[in-house]
């Protein structure tokens, strides 16, 4: 009677123990398939510190597409600045690459003249600000392929309606739409069209 108690307590540990692991192997399965995606780096054709210089001219394009998300005059013109700062500093970097020089110096020159331009143009309303930003937009996705970048989260987004129905394009961090030639008269006007 005593072996039969023995016997039957091993295998209700033995049966305790199966579903205590499984359970386990179930949360750590569970965990590794709710756990994000390892982040990549951006790369483009350009080396580290060349791609780094990019991604900072990206990085204040958005600075002035969000202030004009916002219609802010003020933060446009700070945005277009710092744009233009990080344009020219991206093109000083490439004065050692030439191949890629004779590339990508035309999208940059366009940045830095049109980031003068928001600049120069007195508007409160930021209407004609918005025209030198649609040539900015173009200019930085012409930059950016080029460029071939990637693994960037740069997500290129289409307005149908903006300049009076002729459309126009400009570069976002998230899919969301937040239309800077509108601003929140029409917020959420437009579609993705393109990933980096």
């Amino acid at each position: 009677m005593r072996s039969l108690y023995i016997v039957f307590t091993c295998c209700i540990l033995a049966f305790t123990s199966c579903i205590g692991g499984n359970n386990s192997t179930t949360t750590t399965a569970d965990s590794a398939k709710t756990a994000p995606a390892p982040k990549l780096q951006p790369q483009s054709k350009l080396n580290e510190k060349g791609t780094a210089a990019l991604m900072a001219v990206v990085s204040k394009y958005y600075d002035l597409k969000n202030a004009l998300v916002a219609t802010k005059a003020s933060d446009a013109d700070h945005a277009a600045d710092q744009l233009k700062t990080m344009a020219d500093s991206m093109l000083a970097f490439l004065q050692t690459d030439s191949v890629n020089k004779v590339l990508l110096q035309p999208f940059l020159d366009t940045i830095m003249m049109q980031s003068k331009a928001v600049t120069a143009v007195m508007d409160e309303t930021c209407e004609k600000k918005r025209l030198a930003f649609g040539t900015i937009s173009s200019a930085i996705y012409g930059l950016a392929k080029k460029a071939e970048l990637k693994n960037a989260g740069v997500y290129h987004e289409y307005c149908p309606m903006a300049f009076n129905e002729k459309g126009a394009s400009w570069l976002s961090a998230e899919s969301e739409i937040k239309n800077p030639y509108f601003g929140k008269k029409m917020m959420e006007c437009g579609e993705v069209t393109d990933s980096l």
